[in-house]
């Protein structure tokens, strides 16, 4: 009741303001979703509610308001927003008349394709074309969270971009890009021991992320919000990626009692050993990227996410303007067709340390478990961790291929999964939303 009142309070308040502070409506909404990072305007509030139904209710609690709202609904307009082909519109009180939200022709907008027929869908995705043969699929599944079904659209995605089109943009209007890989579906699968079918599983989300990498279109990814676990692997993976400055993105499946095992492991390993053929110190490069994931870190922004080496300054960059994310994504995709895109070729010289890493990185693992700060589980599975990025037990430097680190990804994973404490670490994820120590 609380929120309520004052949420009407708000809504009086600003539809007294048009006209005196702003003459448009959808500057106000503007002003306070970028200025106080509300995530809708207050009329975009109200027409979520019901502009008819919440006036009514304003009237009664003593609240109206101003009268041009009342005129609005009486001449049958019953929302402050609408589209119309494909352009959003505003009410504009003096004239009694929708007029065009300035900017809009140049801005994708996958809320205005939504009464379009799609080129595909299924329950967990949409596949809209937005231009220029350009086409972007929209994850739409509870928190975004990546299953089959999403898996199954990024390939036919892929499909369809690389026979008639130019290119494929991987985003959503959603609060959060992605919160991860479907936890809940690995955990019943575990508890029944149904391990074959685990294996295809991940080897499936596996071959998927490479397809996104081996495209023969461009792919680019336009992360924002939460881009945990497997949306973080896919974003490493896009030929670019076009991130919101409000980007929270990481590695996060040790706090799962697991390690990325959708190729997000292989790609550290992989930008380590690239750091060296630059010139790069090796361990100092491969053990800041093992306490990166080893400690589940996630960055505070996009930027950060440079520092901790889930983005790549050589290709991704990071917008301000949040909503202009899709527009520049699909640029992106216009950019790298234009220059000539071509189809590139999975990697096999890919430099490992062996032992050398191997000893250094289990020496600090069992550092922190004598100090204390960390517990016998997080020991197996950093050590598990340490195993992939050394790549193996090799008694010297060696070049790998993508593949092989991805084998021992896979390998590692499902070992965990058999692990009591990684099954209570997954339950406790899904019931409180925290990570459990044990």
């Amino acid at each position: 009741e609380f929120v309520r009142l004052l949420d009407y309070h708000i809504f009086s308040y600003v539809t007294h303001r048009i006209l005196e502070i702003a003459d448009e409506l959808y500057r106000i909404d503007d002003a306070l979703k970028a200025g106080f990072g509300w995530e809708m305007g207050p009329f975009e509030q109200m027409d979520a509610l019901g502009v008819k139904r919440t006036f009514e209710a304003m009237e009664k609690a003593g609240m109206a308001p101003a009268p041009w709202v009342k005129t609005m609904l009486n001449a049958g307009n019953d929302s402050f927003y609408q589209y119309a082909d494909g352009i959003r519109q505003y009410f504009d009180p003096a004239s009694g008349s929708y007029r065009e939200v300035p900017g809009m022709r140049s801005r994708v907008s996958l809320a205005a394709l939504r009464g379009q027929s799609p080129v595909y869908t299924n329950k967990g995705c949409t596949l809209h074309d937005i231009g220029d043969d350009v086409l972007c699929l929209e994850f739409h599944t509870k928190m975004n969270v990546i299953g089959g079904e999403v898996l199954q659209g990024i390939n036919k995605a892929i499909d369809i971009a690389s026979e008639s089109h130019r290119g494929l943009v991987v985003a959503n209007e959603g609060a959060n890009f992605s919160a991860g890989a479907n936890i809940a579906m690995m955990l019943m699968l575990a508890m029944e021991q149904e391990y074959d079918e685990l294996n295809m599983a991940i080897r499936y989300f596996q071959n998927t992320v490479m397809r996104l990498r081996y495209s023969p279109v461009p792919v680019v990814l336009a992360p924002h919000g939460l881009t945990l676990g497997g949306g973080c692997e896919m974003t490493m993976h896009a030929d670019a990626a076009i991130a919101s400055a409000e980007t929270y993105i990481g590695l996060v499946e040790v706090g799962a009692g697991l390690i990325p095992a959708g190729g997000g492991t292989k790609e550290m390993v992989l930008r380590a050993s690239d750091s060296y053929y630059e010139g790069g110190p090796q361990l100092p490069q491969l053990r800041d990227r093992f306490i990166a994931i080893a400690t589940a870190k996630v960055a505070t922004s996009a930027y950060e996410a440079f520092d901790i080496g889930v983005l790549d300054a050589k290709k991704d960059s990071v917008l301000v303007q949040g909503d202009r994310r899709i527009t520049e994504a699909k640029n992106k995709v216009l950019e790298l067709d234009r220059k000539g895109y071509s189809q590139p070729m999975e990697r096999d010289d890919i430099l490992v340390l062996g032992r050398t890493a191997l000893g250094m990185l289990y020496a600090g693992t069992e550092a922190f478990r004598l100090g204390n700060y960390a517990t016998e589980h997080d020991k197996l599975i950093a050590n598990k961790l340490a195993y992939i990025m050394a790549g193996g037990d090799l008694t010297g430097q060696q070049r790998v291929s993508e593949r092989y680190l991805l084998e021992l990804e896979r390998e590692a994973f499902l070992s965990l999964l058999g692990e009591k404490k990684t099954l209570e670490r997954m339950q406790a994820i899904l019931k409180t939303g925290k990570p459990l120590r044990n």
